[in-house]
């Protein structure tokens, strides 16, 4: 499989390096050239620096065509903003965004993205060693079977105008324009803003249901 991994971190640099010593083409982006150094000399994939939420640098990559897409830098809106252009503008099935903050996996995950949150597997794996009963979201939220995404594609895929895209996106209670980005994060998420009392409820009761 072609996969492609935005962020050379712990986790981004060991998958790296298990896929391809499975035989995996893989591509790895990241924005520090010294992020690279985790990888081991055995690497045979590509290593790019370059922004992954940059739809320019992911095509020049090589990522069109890719069976895997995986955001994981230390960002949740840089995951978030690489997991949708993969998913909307190139088109990739299979598309997983590492997000830490619980609240925001839950909401991105009713937006249509698979959401990785490494803060409700350490509860789950903390709470599961100490034999506490703790309420935990998923490690993974997988949107439901038939989720039509919110967002239009890329308009270089398609010939519809702005008033025809908007016309035909499906409203969704309880949405606002654009999702909060928390202090000192420098970037505007994208998307839509799920209001934080609702998102949490939602949250609740997937993690409960």
């Amino acid at each position: 499989m072609k996969i492609v991994i935005v962020g050379c971190g712990r986790v981004g640099s060991t998958l790296a390096e298990s896929l391809d010593a499975d035989g995996h083409e893989v591509i790895i982006f990241d924005i520090r050239t010294a992020a690279f150094d985790r990888l081991p000399a055995t690497f045979k994939g590509v290593a790019i620096r370059g922004d992954g939420t940059d739809e320019d640098v992911l095509r020049r990559g090589g990522a069109d065509g890719a069976d895997v897409f995986l955001s994981l830098t230390e960002g949740d809106n840089r995951n978030v903003m690489a997991a949708q252009m993969a998913q909307e503008s190139l088109e990739i099935a299979q598309v997983v965004a590492k997000v830490n903050d619980p609240v925001r996996a839950a909401a991105y995950a009713e937006l249509g993205l698979v959401t990785i949150c490494r803060t409700n597997i350490m509860v789950e794996q903390i709470a599961g060693h100490l034999g506490l009963e703790v309420v935990a979201g998923p490690g993974i939220d997988v949107p439901a079977a038939g989720h039509v995404h919110p967002h239009p594609t890329s308009r270089k895929r398609s010939e519809k105008t702005p008033e025809a895209e908007k016309a035909a996106e499906p409203e969704a209670p309880g949405l606002k324009a654009s999702l909060p980005v928390r202090p000192g994060d420098g970037k505007e998420a994208p998307g839509r803003q799920v209001d934080a009392v609702r998102a949490q409820r939602l949250g609740f009761r997937r993690w409960r249901g």
